[in-house]
């Protein structure tokens, strides 16, 4: 389904998909209306040092000042986002989430379940057809690839590899961002792991990857503790594993408090794509599609962007100069994805299975 994945959003390749006029289109005054009328947003699982989502959102409440945004569990994973709108469905209240933010092979498991309802952006045709469902249900927003973020003070040589984290010296130090189990982030984290041995996208480099963490918690160097900026700084999680745009986020946030290396490794670099999608049973239905019409904008994207994050219709503002040279000039180096890995849908569904189905046996660590 997504062969050409890397072809489509690589930052050397040129633009594959026209510009067209859509891309310039608001939303319409019934829209705005219609959000307006119903005066609030729930959202869930947007950290706001996850993509620039704290910029984003106060975007989106500048703009719409009348649409109180209701922010559930900015901690929560990809399964816990599913099991939110599912445990929901009847409820209209502000613990039902409006719309949702998960890992690319969650997007077609909620169409199937049929827990999300079709939407087409006014900007739909700048998003690459190899990363949105045809029907509109599901549809990507950003990518970035897995990296490690490293507290200076406490690692004195910051690795350069995954086979590097299992040295002795990186013992109690190694962190997934996320629970295996239900972290996107984490999932892929593993696959990472898996694809840096050597082993084949999907089942083969989940089962490898679990292998690995199951070394690295055997040999004392993983920690069984959800990696965050504020672990890292306090020590209990010296090595973070997370997508670059969360560790470089992380180290503007701290400020050279602790002094902090962000490194993409020499092998194993995976890419990772986020899809949105809005529940089938929205209370705000219309506050949850001008939310998209923000997100999918220019301004929308442009934020994302200035969150390290590379949003879906990056090639398509590139191709028209519309992403300010500042923020490209702040993210990391080109050469740094040029071994990036995009898994298919497919690969990606099979890690999946592999990795939640396999951790608890395979290596044993409650991560909490």
């Amino acid at each position: 389904m997504i062969t050409n994945f890397r072809r489509v959003l690589s930052l050397s390749t040129a633009m594959v998909v026209a510009s067209t006029s859509l891309a310039f289109a608001e939303p319409s005054a019934e829209l705005v209306e219609a959000a307006k009328k119903e005066g609030m947003l729930t959202t869930i699982a947007l950290p706001h040092d996850w993509c620039g989502y704290g910029a984003v959102i106060d975007g989106f409440k500048k703009k719409y000042p009348e649409i109180t945004v209701n922010e559930l569990n900015p901690d929560a994973g990809s399964a816990d986002e599913v099991e939110a709108v599912k445990a929901n469905k009847d409820n209209k209240g502000p613990q039902a989430p409006d719309v949702v933010d998960v890992g690319l092979a969650f997007g077609p498991q909620m169409k199937a379940d049929g827990l999300l309802q079709p939407y087409k952006v006014s900007t739909w045709d700048e998003i690459p057809d190899t990363v949105k469902d045809a029907e509109g249900f599901w549809y990507g927003d950003y990518y970035g690839v897995m990296s490690m973020i490293v507290n200076k003070d406490l690692v004195k040589e910051t690795p350069k590899d995954w086979s590097d984290l299992l040295k002795a010296d990186y013992a109690g130090q190694v962190a997934l961002a996320g629970d295996p189990r239900a972290s996107n982030q984490a999932i892929l984290g593993v696959l990472a792991a898996g694809l840096a041995s050597g082993a084949k996208a999907g089942t083969e480099a989940g089962e490898a990857g679990l292998k690995y963490f199951a070394e690295l918690n055997k040999a004392g160097n993983f920690v069984p503790v959800i990696g965050k900026s504020g672990t890292l700084a306090q020590g209990s999680t010296p090595i973070v594993v997370a997508w670059d745009y969360n560790a470089l986020s992380w180290k503007d946030t701290l400020a050279g408090n602790p002094p902090v290396d962000v490194i993409v490794p020499e092998s194993g670099v995976l890419a990772g794509v986020y899809v949105q999608g809005i529940s089938a049973y929205a209370p705000h239905p219309n506050a949850a599609k001008l939310w998209m019409e923000y997100l999918y904008s220019d301004e929308g994207q442009t934020a994302w962007l200035a969150g390290y994050c590379h949003p879906a219709r990056f090639n398509a503002m590139s191709k028209a100069g519309k992403i300010p040279q500042a923020l490209l000039d702040k993210l990391p180096p080109a050469a740094s994805y040029e071994k990036a890995y995009f898994p298919t849908l497919e690969e990606v569904d099979a890690n999946k299975a592999a990795v939640t189905g396999g951790w608890d046996k395979v290596v044993g660590a409650n991560v909490q």
